[in-house]
């Protein structure tokens, strides 16, 4: 087992993993910027380490920076999180090359997953259902074209190197092609450094459902059921369940084995997560591999009583999984918790937190950094905090929710705690009947007068 692990990341998440080090009695080293240095995950590490300013590719992307605090505080291993350096095949090999264990997945599997075109490519060959389109990146317009009329429209065009609704543009029908090429290249280049697109049959009245699994070093996997994400605003996701009001005992089955076959075709070692799309029909196709921890793990820990953070820590020590596939017994529901401003088409709103109450009972659990007197940095992700209630049925996990949130106060900034209580009161919400299109119809009730 390690002795030391350092947490390549800020907030919620690496206070999370800082627990689970402690419960498993693995020292833990934090690293934060000089805008985190009042956060909760610096005071609760046994050491912690200033890697630079605010700005993260000065500070939580700085590799060098990050390696150099591993080796001054003896780290014997890396966790990286989500985000930032999580799925980055770079740091993951410097890793490797100063004998520090990356606590994730190896070069290979980032660079063969992380790539959406050679992802499908890869799926493809080991015979997971896949979603009509080009088979790699598209060389030029003609081609676009041409596979476009194959695929027949509606598609969808998505940057290779894409993540979080960037280089992507739905296109419904052929006059409007050559715009959204030029536009969607422009937005991937800008944002990615790589202009590269494919091309999708785009699957209308969609589910976004995804699927934990685990892998080790055997080359075996299992999966830990699924997680319904289609509550999304441009691609971001807001709020998280499971089991899917949508799943069946059939269709849970077949996409379980699905992400298994997927994750052993390519010897998978760490948790991931499978991603599909399912149409109304409940077909499903695969849509990328995310090699790290998800925000929304949380859930699936609380209906099956699972640690993942730990199961990480020790796949990545070499402990072989027990292959068992897991089915929840329970519902929960996440909800993110944004520095945001709702009423104000979610405009982000750092700042002092000047109130704060948590919210408790039987089935809430509360994932957060954050505290009265904290000052929430500009530079960083507005998610603050997840909320997640856990209960015998789905009914009763909403009913919680409701109660978790009328008691949630946060005074001084903006948060989504208002979209999350109306979306709660949402009939198609409370029916289970949404799709990823749910908040493009979304009206929220005026803020109440103050």
């Amino acid at each position: 087992m390690f002795k030391k692990i350092l947490i390549a990341n800020r907030g919620e998440i690496a206070l999370r993993i800082i627990r689970t080090c402690k419960e498993m009695g693995v020292k833990s080293v934090a690293v934060y910027s000089k805008a985190d240095e009042e956060s909760l995950h610096v005071r609760f590490a046994d050491e912690a380490v200033c890697i630079g300013p605010a700005a993260s590719n000065e500070s939580y992307l700085k590799i060098s920076n990050i390696i150099a605090a591993a080796e001054i505080t003896n780290a014997d291993a890396i966790h990286p999180g989500y985000g930032f350096l999580s799925e980055n095949s770079k740091f993951s090999k410097i890793c490797e090359e100063h004998n520090i264990k990356f606590i994730g997945a190896s070069p290979d599997m980032i660079d063969k997953m992380g790539d959406k075109a050679t992802a499908k490519a890869t799926m493809k060959a080991a015979g997971v259902p896949c979603i009509p389109g080009s088979d790699g990146i598209i060389e030029n317009f003609e081609e676009c074209e041409k596979i476009a009329l194959e695929a027949g429209y509606p598609v969808m065009l998505k940057a290779t190197a894409g993540g979080g609704g960037k280089g992507m543009r739905a296109v419904w029908k052929e006059e409007d092609l050559k715009k959204a090429w030029e536009d969607a290249r422009q937005e991937a280049m800008a944002c990615f450094g790589n202009d590269g697109m494919y091309l999708e049959k785009l699957i209308e009245e969609p589910r976004h459902i995804e699927i934990q699994i685990v892998g080790d070093s055997t080359g075996r996997a299992c999966h830990l059921s699924e997680r319904d994400c289609s509550i999304q605003r441009r691609h971001q996701k807001l709020t998280e369940e499971t089991p899917s009001p949508f799943m069946t005992t059939k269709l849970r089955n077949a996409m379980g084995m699905a992400a298994v076959k997927a994750s052993e075709s390519i010897k998978y070692e760490g948790a991931g997560t499978i991603e599909f799309l399912v149409d109304k029909h409940r077909n499903f196709f695969f849509m990328e591999m995310n090699t790290r921890i998800q925000v929304e793990h949380p859930i699936t820990e609380q209906v099956i009583d699972f640690d993942l953070i730990r199961e990480q820590i020790l796949v990545a020590a070499g402990v072989p999984i027990s292959g068992k596939h897991y089915i929840p017994k329970l519902h929960s529901i996440e909800c993110r918790i944004n520095a945001e401003d709702p009423y104000n088409d979610f405009r982000p709103s750092p700042g002092k937190i000047t109130v704060l109450h948590s919210p408790g009972g039987h089935g809430v659990r509360l994932d957060t950094h954050v505290y009265a007197g904290y000052t929430i940095p500009p530079n960083y992700d507005s998610m603050i905090a997840k909320l997640i209630t856990t209960a015998q049925t789905r009914e009763e996990a909403i009913s919680k929710m409701k109660r978790a949130l009328d008691e949630f106060v946060i005074e001084g900034i903006k948060t989504t705690i208002p979209f999350h209580r109306q979306l709660m009161d949402h009939p198609d919400y409370i029916a289970g009947n949404y799709t990823t299109a749910f908040m493009d119809s979304w009206i929220m009730e005026a803020p109440e007068e103050e």
